[in-house]
């Protein structure tokens, strides 16, 4: 008898398909064979979200675009980045004027697209151009948005921030200088924004209104600057720390001290702290012995080469009390006695622990045996890049570390499929594993692994290493394998 789908079926179908990783090539929606314009309609009608290419050059953008998000009315998240689909076309020579007024001109009439095709937006990432801030004026009347990233000209002001009263999430990156007014303040009596959430990169001295954003977010978790000289006026910025539960510092080597200082005074709840490439050693002393967060912090992660010494770790590990997630990267100055001791203070405590590049795994023998001894609530272990490692110093940690989940070897080069065999002994409950690069394992030790595993749901490694008996395991094993092109950068 022939059954019937109806439309509202289908789209409950099309809604609850899982998004695809990020490692596969194709989203689980393309999969679905779309067989007549119906199925193609409601599956358009079912997509929530999308990222578009825009090429700035193709005069036909304009024309196409309306029509594109037209046949999409349940987006509720869009992405425009800036790309040029055709590396031969050649980019058109302007005068810098020229060039500012072409990219104002696209940017309103994008804006001005997607303000009125996209009546559900609630998350907007606008990429393609460098915008001001008039030309956000049409997304702020028309659309309730509780995302917003953009690149802006500058020099650049927050005040018409206030113009988005369902903001919850803001990613501001400065990428020019103009020295066009940036606007001024249009709601002075603002007492508060909603803003959880703020990312900004590139904030510089010309930035106008950075202490009064900081006065108006009395509701922010999270924190994340990149490549940023200023903070405005110290004693505002301390105003928005105090719910503060994730900070991020990359490349804001002049401004991590009074950072690190502000955050050790006032944040109570920090669950979450990463500095990457500049931080202050001093600064890192300070907030390691001052903190206020010592009972709340559970994420620590710190790419400091220059900047990170046995000192910190000491003082980490003896004023800190829960830490369940370390992440060094580069620890040139770091060595095996530091590292020992976290491992006994956060030994009841510590969930995942990453290494990488770091020396002192690859000079001292009987590190990783150590840390494992007193590591065994580990789920989460990363050692990549560490090149120098040997069979022996990894298999004696995983000897003592039985309960992981997840195993990062990638880079290790001196690896051998010894490392595998110990894996299907000892860690029997681990699901994901990443050998790329570990140039001595072969294809069938690899393809002997996927057999013998009893938990792997995915597995990391060269495409060339994949032999089809492998890929016939896995297959009835449920097990992804992502095959990485020999060409791929690390």
């Amino acid at each position: 008898m022939e059954e019937t789908l109806f439309d509202e079926i289908l789209h409950e179908i099309f809604t609850r398909l899982p998004s695809s990783p990020p490692s596969s090539s194709l989203h689980s929606f393309e999969s679905v064979p779309l067989v007549s314009k119906r199925w193609l309609r409601l599956y358009r009608a079912s997509k929530t979200s999308m990222s578009l290419r825009i090429n700035p050059f193709d005069s036909s953008v304009i024309t196409l675009l309306p029509s594109i998000l037209h046949n999409y009315p349940s987006l509720s998240s869009l992405s425009l980045v800036w790309f040029i689909f055709d590396p031969e076309i050649p980019i058109p020579i302007r005068s810098a004027s020229d060039k500012s007024t072409a990219e104002s001109s696209l940017n309103d009439r994008l804006i001005s697209i997607v303000s009125s095709c996209c009546l559900n937006l609630r998350n907007l990432s606008f990429l393609v151009n460098p915008v001001s801030p008039s030309s956000l004026l049409p997304l702020s009347t028309s659309l309730s948005l509780t995302s917003l990233s953009l690149k802006l000209l500058g020099p650049v002001s927050f005040y018409w921030v206030a113009s988005f009263p369902s903001l919850k999430e803001l990613s501001i990156d400065v990428c020019s200088s103009n020295s066009s007014n940036s606007g001024s303040n249009p709601n002075p009596e603002v007492v508060e924004l909603g803003l959880e959430s703020v990312s900004l990169t590139g904030i510089q001295s010309d930035v106008i209104g950075v202490s009064w954003l900081w006065k108006r977010c009395r509701k922010l978790k999270k924190l994340s600057l990149k490549s940023c000289g200023t903070i405005g006026e110290t004693e505002f910025f301390g105003l928005c720390l105090k719910n503060l539960e994730e900070i991020e510092l990359r490349t804001c080597r002049s401004i991590a001290d009074v950072v690190l200082l502000k955050v050790s005074e006032i944040c109570e709840s920090l669950k979450s702290l990463l500095i990457y490439d500049g931080g202050n050693k001093d600064g890192l002393v300070h907030f390691m012995n001052n903190s206020r967060c010592n009972d709340t912090l559970k994420k620590l992660d710190l790419r400091l080469p220059m900047d990170l010494t046995d000192e910190h770790l000491v003082s980490l590990a003896k004023n800190f009390k829960s830490l369940s997630t370390i992440r060094l990267t580069s620890c040139y100055f770091v060595t095996g006695h530091s590292l020992k001791v976290l491992a006994s203070s956060f030994s009841s405590s510590l969930e995942e622990l990453s290494l990488r590049s770091c020396d002192a795994v690859e000079r001292e023998t009987g590190l990783l045996a150590t840390l494992g001894q007193h590591l065994g609530r580990l789920r989460k272990l990363e050692l990549p890049f560490n090149e120098c490692l040997s069979d022996k110093e990894v298999v004696s940690m995983l000897a003592s570390c039985n309960g992981l989940i997840e195993l990062d070897l990638r880079g290790c080069k001196s690896l051998t499929g010894s490392v595998l065999v110990s894996l299907n002994k000892s860690c029997v409950k681990l699901r994901n594993l990443d050998i790329v690069s570990c140039g001595l394992v072969q294809g069938d030790e690899v393809e002997a692994f996927v057999l013998k595993s009893q938990c792997l749901k995915k597995i990391v490694v060269e495409e060339k290493k994949v032999t089809e008996d492998a890929m016939r395991w896995a297959s009835s094993k449920l097990i992804e394998v992502v095959a990485v092109g020999s060409d791929l950068p690390w």
